[in-house]
Parts: C-alpha cells; sequence; structure tokens
C-alpha cells in the first residue's frame, strides 16, 4: 500500500521533468526524454490512488468533494497562471493569427481537453504548417484531470457494488469490515489498465500521432502505478535492502534505456511505452517497503527534491519558454538562447511553486477555501482564463478590421484570351500593386482571422479516416463522371469541381486523401519516419474504383512527397533521390489510368510559399509586397516530374500557375481573395472563383 509522499518520488519527478526539458530542449543524447510525461502519469496513478485507498481503509470510503477540491489547489492555481500568462505573451509577440490559435488552445486547456484538440490537430494534414503550440505540452495535463475524474467514480462504483453484494449475503458495513475490497479493486484495475494497454497498442499501429494524445491509450500507465499502490506492505516486508536497490535499479535503467533508445519516429505509446512505464512501476516498488534502495541516496538528495518540489511549475513553464521566443524570432533558438531559456524556465518555476503552488496548498489560501470552498478553483480558474482570451480575442479582432483599403481591380487591362473572366489579368493586376507596394485590401475573403479554417468539406468521404465507399457530388445524375485523385491539394481544388460539376452536369468522385500523393509511391507521413502504408492501401483502392467507374474524365493533382519517399526499405529526401523514384510510381500511375478512363488529365500542383502568408499578413503593418512570394524551386522542379511523365504517358496538362502568379511572383492577394490559407493549400473561396477557367481549361463547361 502506498504511504505519504517519500523523498525517492520526489526524485522521480525531478528525474521525470529534467529528461522532459532535456528533451524539448535539444540534448541529442536524449531524444526519448519525453517518455518523462509516462513517469509523471505513472507516479499521479500510484500516488492518487494510494492516497484513496488509504481514505478507504480508514474510513471504510472517502469523500468525492474533498478529493478534487485537494486535487483543485494542487493542479489549478498554477496551470490558470501560467496559461494567461502564455496568452498574453502570445498576444504581444505572435501575429494576430497566430496569437488567435493560441487562444483557442487556452479554452481546449482551461477546460482539461487539450489532448482532444491536439489530437485532431496532429491527423490533420492541414495543420503540419503551423507552428508549435505553446500550449501543445497541456494535453498531458488533460489526461491527467481525466483520470482524476473517472478513476474515483470507478473506485466508488466498485465499493458501492460490494457492499450491495456483502449486504445481500447477509454481511454488514459498508465494505465488509471497513477495509479496501482488494479482490474486487484489483479484478476492476487489472480490467482497465489490460484493455487500455491493448488499445494503445492497436490504435498506436493505426494512428500514431492522435493515439500519443489520447487518454484511453494512457489509461494503463496509469493504471499500473494504481496496481503498485495496491501491493500491500505485508508482501514487501521481505524486500531487503539489496533486493529494493536492484529492483530500482532495473527500472531506473529501464527508464533511462527508454530515453536514449526511443526517439520521435518511434510509434508511442504502444508497446514502446512499457519500458519507461514499467521501470518506473518497479522504481516506486523499491521504495514502498521498509528498506531504503541505495538509490534513494541521490533520489531523496535534497537538491534533487527540490527539483521535484518545482517539477509540475518546471513542466508547465518549460514549453512555452522554449517555444514563445522562437515564434517572436522566426526561428529555432540558437543553443546559448535554448540555455537561457531553460535559465528562465528555473526562475519562473521557483516564483510559482514559493507563491503560488505553496499558498493554496498549504498556506492561507488553503486555510481560507477550506474543503468544499476550494471548488470554487474551478469556475475561476475558467473565469480568469476566459478573461485574457476574450481581451486577446478582442485586440486582435480590432487589429484586424482596421483600415479601409480598397481590393485590387484589374481595370484597363486585357485578360488572357484563354482566360475570359479575367482571372489572368487580376493575379497581373495584383502582382503590380505588390511591386507599388499598396496596402494589404481591408475587406478580405476570406476573413483574415478564419484564414485557418478554409479548408474544404470532404462530407462522410474523409478517406484518412478509413472510410471507403464513394460520395458522388455535383449532378449525381449527370450523364458525365469525373474522378478527382490526390492528396490534400486535390481536395483544396474541391470547391472549384463542385460548382464545374453542377454547371456542367457532371457526377464527381473526390479520391483525396491527406498526405498520399497520387504517383505509386510509398511516402513517409509528417513528421514520422516509417512507410505510410495506409497510402500503398489507399492507392490500391483508387485503383478498383476507377475501374468499376469508367469515368469520362480523371484528373489527377498532387504535391510531391512532403516527407520523403521509401525505396527498398529506406527513405530518401534528397530530390537526386527522390526524383526517379517519384517519376516511376507517375509513369505507373497514368499507365493504369489510361487503362480505365476517357480521358486523364494533370493539373499541376500549385507554386509553393517557403512561408506561411497568413502569419506575414497578421505580423505588424505589411504591404503586398512584403508577402508575395516567389515559388519554391524544390516543389517546381518535383511538379516538373509530374508533368513530364503524363505527357510521355499521352495525358493532358492543365497548368494553374498563371492564375496564381505572374512573372515569378505570386501574390497572397487577388483582388480582394486571399489565395492560399498556409504556404501550399487554396482557400476555398480562391478555388471556388476559378472554377470558371478550371472548367473550360479541362473542356467540362463544353456541353457534349
Amino acid at each position: 500500500m502506498a504511504r505519504a509522499l517519500r523523498g525517492d518520488i520526489q526524485g522521480l519527478r525531478a528525474l521525470a521533468v529534467l529528461v522532459v526539458v532535456a528533451s524539448h530542449a535539444g540534448v541529442a543524447w536524449l531524444p526519448g526524454g519525453y517518455v518523462g510525461v509516462d513517469v509523471f502519469f505513472v507516479i499521479s496513478g500510484y500516488l492518487i490512488a494510494g492516497l484513496l485507498f488509504r481514505e478507504v481503509e480508514r474510513e471504510g470510503g472517502f469523500s468525492l468533494v474533498g478529493f478534487w477540491s485537494r486535487r483543485a489547489r494542487r493542479i489549478l492555481p498554477a496551470a490558470t497562471v501560467v496559461t494567461a500568462v502564455t496568452v498574453l505573451t502570445s498576444l504581444a509577440w505572435f501575429s494576430l493569427i497566430d496569437a488567435r490559435q493560441v487562444v483557442e488552445d487556452a479554452v481546449w486547456a482551461a477546460f482539461f481537453a487539450a489532448n482532444i484538440h491536439f489530437a485532431r490537430q496532429d491527423v490533420d494534414y492541414f495543420a503540419s504548417d503551423l507552428g508549435v503550440s505553446p500550449l501543445q505540452h497541456y494535453w498531458s495535463l488533460a489526461v491527467e484531470e481525466q483520470f482524476y475524474v473517472v478513476w474515483p467514480l470507478l473506485l466508488l462504483l466498485v465499493l458501492a457494488v460490494v457492499r450491495l453484494v456483502r449486504r445481500g449475503r447477509g454481511r454488514p458495513g459498508a465494505t465488509g469490515d471497513g477495509s479496501l475490497p482488494r479482490a474486487a479493486v484489483l479484478a476492476a484495475l487489472l480490467l482497465v489498465t489490460a484493455a487500455s494497454f491493448a488499445w494503445s497498442v492497436v490504435h498506436t499501429a493505426e494512428q500514431p500521432g492522435a493515439a500519443y494524445f489520447s487518454t484511453l491509450t494512457r489509461a494503463w500507465e496509469l493504471g499500473l502505478g494504481a496496481l503498485v499502490a495496491l501491493v500491500p506492505a505485508s508482501a514487501l516486508r521481505r524486500l531487503g535492502r539489496g533486493s529494493a536497490t536492484a529492483l530500482a535499479v532495473v527500472g531506473l535503467g529501464m527508464v533511462a534505456a527508454a530515453c536514449v533508445v526511443l526517439d520521435e519516429a518511434t510509434p508511442f505509446p504502444g508497446y514502446a511505452a512499457t519500458l519507461p512505464v514499467v521501470g518506473t512501476a518497479l522504481a516506486l516498488l523499491a521504495g514502498a517497503g521498509a528498506a531504503r534502495p541505495l538509490t534513494d541516496a541521490v533520489l531523496a538528495w535534497r537538491p534533487v527534491r527540490v527539483v521535484g518540489d518545482w517539477s509540475f511549475s518546471l513542466y508547465l513553464w518549460h514549453w512555452p519558454a522554449l517555444v514563445l521566443p522562437a515564434g517572436l524570432l522566426g526561428r529555432s533558438l540558437e543553443a546559448w538562447e535554448t540555455a537561457a531559456a531553460v535559465a528562465v524556465t528555473f526562475v519562473l518555476s521557483a516564483v510559482t511553486y514559493t507563491y503560488v503552488e505553496l499558498p493554496f496548498r498549504q498556506g492561507r489560501p488553503a486555510l481560507a477555501l477550506g474543503v468544499r470552498r476550494a471548488l470554487v478553483l474551478y469556475p475561476a480558474s475558467l473565469a480568469l482564463v476566459a478573461a485574457s482570451c476574450a481581451t486577446a480575442w478582442w485586440w486582435t479582432g480590432e487589429r484586424a478590421d482596421g483600415g479601409d483599403n480598397p481590393a485590387i481591380t484589374a481595370d484597363g487591362l486585357t485578360a488572357d484570351p484563354a482566360d475570359p473572366e479575367g482571372t489572368v489579368a487580376l493575379v497581373r493586376a495584383s502582382v503590380d500593386a505588390a511591386r507599388e507596394r499598396r496596402a494589404v485590401p481591408s475587406d478580405l475573403n476570406p476573413d483574415l482571422l478564419d484564414l485557418r479554417e478554409s479548408i474544404a468539406d470532404v462530407g462522410a468521404c474523409d478517406y484518412g479516416t478509413g472510410v471507403r465507399r464513394l460520395c458522388p457530388r455535383g449532378d449525381v445524375d449527370g450523364e458525365r463522371s469525373v474522378v478527382v485523385i490526390g492528396d490534400s491539394h486535390a481536395r483544396a481544388w474541391i470547391p472549384a469541381f463542385d460548382r464545374i460539376a453542377e454547371d456542367g452536369g457532371w457526377t464527381a468522385y473526390y479520391l483525396v486523401m491527406s498526405q498520399c500523393t497520387a504517383a505509386h509511391v510509398v511516402p513517409a507521413p509528417v513528421d514520422e519516419d516509417r512507410p505510410f502504408t495506409e497510402c500503398t492501401d489507399f492507392h490500391d483502392w483508387v485503383g478498383r474504383q476507377v475501374a468499376d467507374l469508367r469515368p469520362d474524365l480523371v484528373v489527377v493533382t498532387s504535391s510531391p512527397p512532403v516527407n520523403g519517399v521509401y525505396d527498398g526499405g529506406s527513405r530518401y529526401e534528397a530530390l537526386d533521390r527522390v526524383t526517379p523514384v517519384l517519376a516511376e510510381g507517375y509513369d505507373d500511375l497514368f499507365a493504369d489510368l489510361g487503362r480505365a478512363a476517357g480521358r486523364v488529365v494533370l493539373l499541376r500542383d500549385v507554386p509553393k510559399s517557403s512561408y506561411d502568408p497568413g502569419t506575414c499578413l497578421t505580423t505588424g503593418s505589411p504591404s503586398l509586397a512584403d508577402c508575395t512570394f516567389q515559388p519554391v524551386e524544390r516543389s517546381r522542379r518535383l511538379g516538373d516530374v509530374a508533368v513530364t511523365s503524363a505527357r510521355l504517358a499521352g495525358a493532358e496538362v492543365v497548368d494553374p500557375t498563371p492564375w496564381l502568379c505572374y512573372q515569378d511572383l505570386c501574390p497572397v492577394v487577388v483582388g480582394g481573395t486571399l489565395t492560399y490559407r498556409d504556404t501550399d493549400h487554396l482557400t476555398t473561396e480562391y478555388a471556388a472563383s476559378l472554377a470558371g477557367a478550371l472548367g473550360r481549361a479541362l473542356h467540362m463547361l463544353d456541353h457534349p
């Protein structure tokens, strides 16, 4: 049974937070330092379960209000202060659009749902080019808080069931004799822990990004800590100092090995998490007996314990201390800057622990609040965060809505003959406006602060989620059919194809999957070092659908692989290695499509910017010239690969570049419309405006 807080546990907390900070600070030999979070999870499960178990032993039950009050005093004051400071600092240092994103993150964090929020973003390729949130680390706090809600309720349920069973057998008492019903609690813990671990393994293999943030994939880590807390003291009496030391050394060695062996490419948690999690459990078990292991000489050493005392504040401050300056500078921190940020983290943590954490845990605020009144900290925390967020939201809106600058027009210019709606002329006029350093139009479409949300709707057929069925769009009874194949860049064109299909009487099918380039290659997912086998499976499925549909037209449009391609089991990112693999993949694609479709057209990939236009437009007071970009050369050269392959296969090619750029300059505002939502995805509004130009270029608006 877990007893009062031990010095070695504070040492474990110090170890956990130090490896997390070191890993995030870029210490090369600790690539797996992120497992410090898993150490925290096991410790939390051990301490919280032990606390409740002891109360049940004493009282025959426990106070749910008292438990949540203690958690409120422990967690909320420091977490609220760091959240509010981070929001206000982001407002001062970040672009308006990025500051608003932090405001949204803060709202999710305040409701202890940050893990859900960031899991959704992680599997969303459209968020891949966005900066890292300074509040992203709150996902682990959300997991713990969700555990603090569910675990005591589950324990109360177990106690209630035991009570009913024993009363039915004629045995009085809340839980029989006032003791903890170990067998029932053990059964419940084993069931939850085993189920969570099984799901962790499955979900990590299928969607490692989303699994990383999931409470369901992490619950077993807290559950294992609770199982260690359930071990009775009598079972540990024979654990001598030598055995305890050996157990602690093995456990700490497993955690250390995880810090060194694992890295960001390791699918996590899944099987890989057993190394630090089991190691932490062994270290906790080693220190639970009467004999103290020799490792206590380090773990319980006063300086280490002080770091353990500060560990919560250290964890809260370290991430914004690293991310906020990088956002202000617009680049990664230099080594000395990182060291300075870590030093500031320790100073802020010491101050927060002394003047925020301790007073609410055992000082005057704690005495004034009492047990039940401490629950007021939850609405108080929400109110403070809400005030910070509301202020930031209002201020960013005021800044973004200022001015009365007119939209750009193409008066006096002759439109290109192939573009009777004047798209090319308007692009040229917009480039000329940028060269003249004219002000950014005030009334933009979409609204500048809503730019990130300009994502084409795929309806029920979001193939990245595992859906495998057809969703006809446009004129579903049309006599002609078109299939659009590609990745998120193809998805961005959907608003244009929707209009074309409806006006021209086409039935449209959008077989698009984010990160899955159209060429028959094996890419690597963003920020992962593994074959994107889901993409290969999707290619096979798309091939079967096109063969069955026998469409009149297939349009291929796709970005090159953003994280390299696999060839012979190795991943390559260098241009000279990617080019031949990509060419072969496109050759194979166009050969297959040529046998199954009436016409095949390659819609060349759109030019890519080296910087995010939304950030540029909402930082300082930019002119149009400041945010106009020249296409990234690598993207252009890989786009040429697709064009060459298409022409060799006899496919047609449509190049949208004149609708976006003129003389190698690409304005991010054409007329009054924002063209890009990030570095390389069209906004839904601008894509829709190109329906006429695209429809004519594809001859889809020519009536049969």
